[in-house]
């Protein structure tokens, strides 16, 4: 069963400069089946009473009233600004990188992008402290639960703690994909970082006759937990959620033991729900599974949409994403699907939130959204590789390690160095950890 893909660009982009006569890229970058290119499939169907983009810009702050970690500083507000030495590592210092997102080494031939820091509006961000890291999450573990941009910055994370101690993989069974989702263990300091593989955060399976593609439609069952993370998820101290683009596929919903509706998925007798009725419900049930476990006492974080920069087509239609430099403040706009799909993990995430007020539990805030709007040089384009059925597209999704995704990991530190309000020691020791 297949579906037609129609193009869209969710983010508003101004039209790029004329810089001269550029020759073609041929060299091709495809995205490995549990770990590829999430497909951009969309079709005309209700939105959520949400403001119109024209209200509603990254620039002027979408998420206001979201707590501050810090209340002398919303560092999630601001714009980057050129700092010739941003890079913390090279492809060269760090062997962790895969392919798909070692931009420098499979021949990207500017490196840019890697000369621009993020500037908050009203105070500095602290440069990332590896080391200074690494002893605040002695003795804990951290997992990342999600799709592969979020192993994406998972593989920030170990570059960035790799220029202090090197990590040792464990065999952790996270996936059936258990080449890029994995564990690793820092002896040295006794920290653990994991990623398991869950891209709608709820139990999904293969529902195309024809086997699983690009745009093949698949079930999710939106009040089960995907087994994979919600049987280990306990025992970590730290977990950051992340979910986004393969909720462009067509899929069918699933609650209770029943058949509810499914999005795009073109199936007689079956109600006709919007992707944001999934993604809401996926995120409430992951939320819901962290707060009813009552051996799970670690810290929260919601990690916000990251939206992709496909200009001149879609993903498979010759879309590209070669631009050199950021955009300015305000000069892009997050709008139509991802603004909903930004403004609907938000308004979870406070509920949830609230909820683990009364718990005992901390939930946090990584809203990198407004500063990944602005970086559409930050992708790995044509400059990744991984190869599956013969296919060349440009990733326009994913981010190039290192480049803008280490700024996540800013985001992460601060968060958790103790100068950000309560300390991390006194929280976990709140939570009976």
């Amino acid at each position: 069963m297949k579906f037609p893909v129609s193009e869209l660009h969710s983010v508003k982009i101004p039209p790029q400069r004329t810089t001269g006569t550029k020759s073609v890229l041929m060299l091709a970058s495809t995205l490995v089946l549990l770990a590829v290119i999430p497909l951009y499939l969309f079709v005309t169907s209700p939105r959520l009473n949400v403001p119109s983009s024209q209200e509603l810009e990254i620039s002027t702050s979408v998420s206001k009233g979201i707590e501050r970690v810090d209340e002398r500083c919303d560092v999630f507000r601001g714009k980057w600004v050129h700092y010739p030495n941003a890079a913390y590592y090279t492809n060269a210092t760090c062997p962790l990188i895969v392919d798909q997102h070692n931009c420098l080494k499979l021949g990207r031939p500017d490196a840019k992008f890697l000369k621009w820091r993020w500037k908050p509006d009203e105070c500095e961000l602290h440069r990332f402290d590896a080391g200074q890291f690494l002893e605040m999450a002695r003795g804990k573990s951290l997992a990342f639960v999600g799709d592969s941009v979020g192993r994406n910055q998972m593989e920030s994370l170990l570059c960035l703690l790799a220029n202090v101690e090197f990590p040792e993989e464990i065999p952790y069974k996270l996936s059936l994909d258990t080449t890029n989702f994995k564990g690793w263990y820092f002896s040295d300091h006794k920290f653990t970082l994991a990623a398991f593989w869950a891209p709608f955060l709820v139990k999904s399976r293969d529902a195309d006759p024809d086997g699983h593609s690009f745009n093949s439609i698949m079930s999710l069952y939106l009040d089960q937990p995907e087994p994979s993370w919600a049987s280990k998820i306990a025992n970590f101290d730290f977990v950051i959620l992340s979910a986004g683009h393969w909720f462009f596929r067509p899929l069918i919903f699933h609650e209770k033991g029943s058949v509810v509706g499914c999005c795009s998925c073109k199936l007689n007798n079956v109600t006709d729900l919007t992707r944001f009725y999934g993604y809401r419900t996926a995120f409430r049930t992951a939320f819901r599974e962290l707060l009813s476990r009552k051996a799970y006492k670690g810290m929260t974080f919601l990690r916000t949409f990251s939206p992709a920069h496909f200009e001149n087509g879609a993903w498979n239609t010759g879309g590209s994403c070669a631009r050199t430099r950021p955009f300015a403040s305000g000069e892009a706009k997050l709008e139509g699907d991802d603004l909903e799909f930004y403004l609907t993990q938000v308004e979870e995430f406070r509920a949830a939130r609230r909820e683990g007020i009364k718990r005992g539990l901390t939930f946090r805030l990584l809203d990198t959204t407004e500063a990944m709007i602005q970086r559409p040089d930050g992708h790995p384009d044509r400059f990744g590789r991984l190869t599956l059925r013969n296919v060349t597209m440009a990733d326009c999704v994913h981010w190039c390690v290192p480049g803008p995704i280490d700024l996540w990991n800013e985001f992460l530190f601060h968060v958790m160095r103790p100068e950000s309000g309560e300390s991390l020691q006194g929280q976990m020791r709140k939570s009976g950890r």
